[in-house]
């Protein structure tokens, strides 16, 4: 039995989660908190398995309480919403800043009876949040899995990531670190509720030197750029020079798919790709991983001690076809690393090209996905 402790102050939040759970034999409602104070008084008397607080615009320090239970009595925390948009999706990157697992949308409800789909995955999600091992880090070290340090340097034009849970707050801890000058694009698929990519997308790009959007199709590749990929949609490239964006069918049970981005990435840009997987549930990405393997790109996994969700780095690095694994500090040096070549060009030269270097890639790598 999964023991749930609820935060939250809204009436109509606390019938909602609650008439879910009630759904599920598996899962139980230990507690009810209507405060911060609260909140950390019962779960240290309850000890739950998981803690779910409610994220309302109206509560704007709501995010704060994360923080509280963090310090005081650690344990899983996943932050639930009835709404989207940019504004919240701000305070959603604060929550998971503060150590929040994940950001998921409320169970949809119509005229007093849940969406069976959305309860379904509501449930499923909590359950999974539930078995995650929540460990304080008062600072980054490197893994204890040795591996090199660095890779042979080369000409690197695009970077891909993937992310998962605990992806928002890797995404600012390494961008964060990337000057406004980088030399290359940055496609990044962020598995996150419907709803919610404006609002990250606003606040990374409020915190970075980096130029940060959600991509849509027919975008020109700029270099210090971040491309977000759109909710429901499938992020890859036209062209050495053009972002596609297309309604795509799922890869492996996802769209937005890392593995479609790798796949793509390294058809129109080969040896130049270097792709990171970074944390988060499941192994999105790991299949594109080959790809970029086989058209001699680079690759890299986040490590195990600074992964929320050390899923999708471990199922990476179990397939063969990771050439580092790193901490987040060590990620962005290596990004920096491997894209110092470029900074020789000027800005837009490699990338917004359309002439030899255009046919260049075409001959090296095959035909261009146009």
């Amino acid at each position: 039995m999964i023991r749930i402790l609820l935060v939250a102050r809204n009436a109509g939040l606390q019938a909602l989660v609650e008439k879910a759970i009630q759904t599920d034999g598996e899962v139980q409602l230990v507690g009810l908190a209507t405060s911060g104070a609260e909140a950390i008084k019962m779960a240290t008397k309850l000890k739950p398995d998981l803690i779910v607080v409610g994220l309302r615009l109206e509560d704007p320090h709501s995010a704060n309480v994360i923080k509280d239970i963090m310090i005081e009595t650690p344990a899983p925390v996943v932050m639930i919403a009835h709404d989207a948009g940019p504004d919240l999706g701000n305070l959603s990157v604060q929550a998971l800043a503060s150590g929040a697992l994940a950001v998921i949308a409320a169970p949809a409800e119509s005229s007093n009876h849940l969406d069976e789909a959305s309860t379904r995955q509501f449930l499923s999600t909590l359950k999974a949040m539930s078995q995650v091992k929540v460990v304080r880090r008062w600072r980054e070290r490197l893994s204890p899995r040795r591996r090199p340090s660095s890779v042979a340097s080369g000409p690197i034009s695009i970077v891909g990531i993937a992310a998962s849970t605990g992806g928002p707050t890797a995404l600012l801890s390494i961008l964060r670190n990337i000057p406004s000058d980088f030399p290359a694009p940055i496609l990044v698929v962020q598995h996150i509720s419907p709803g919610f990519i404006e609002g990250l997308a606003a606040a990374l790009g409020a915190a970075l030197p980096l130029d940060v959007k959600v991509a849509t199709d027919g975008d020109p590749l700029t270099p210090g750029t971040v491309y977000l990929a759109s909710d429901g949609l499938q992020l890859g490239l036209a062209s050495r020079t053009k972002l596609r964006v297309a309604d795509a069918p799922p890869v492996n049970g996802f769209r937005p798919s890392a593995t479609y981005l790798f796949d793509s990435i390294a058809r129109v840009f080969g040896s130049e790709s270097l792709a990171v997987v970074l944390t988060g549930m499941g192994n999105d990405g790991t299949k594109g991983l080959h790809a970029i393997r086989k058209a001699h790109g680079k690759t890299i996994a986040q490590d195990e001690l600074s992964s929320v969700v050390f899923g999708m780095p471990k199922a990476a690095i179990d397939s063969g076809f990771v050439d580092l694994v790193l901490p987040l500090e060590g990620i962005a040096r290596e990004l920096i690393r491997l894209t110092s070549s470029r900074r020789s060009t000027p800005p837009h030269a490699e990338l917004l090209n359309a002439g030899d270097l255009y046919r260049r890639g075409c001959d090296d790598h095959g035909k261009e996905n146009r």
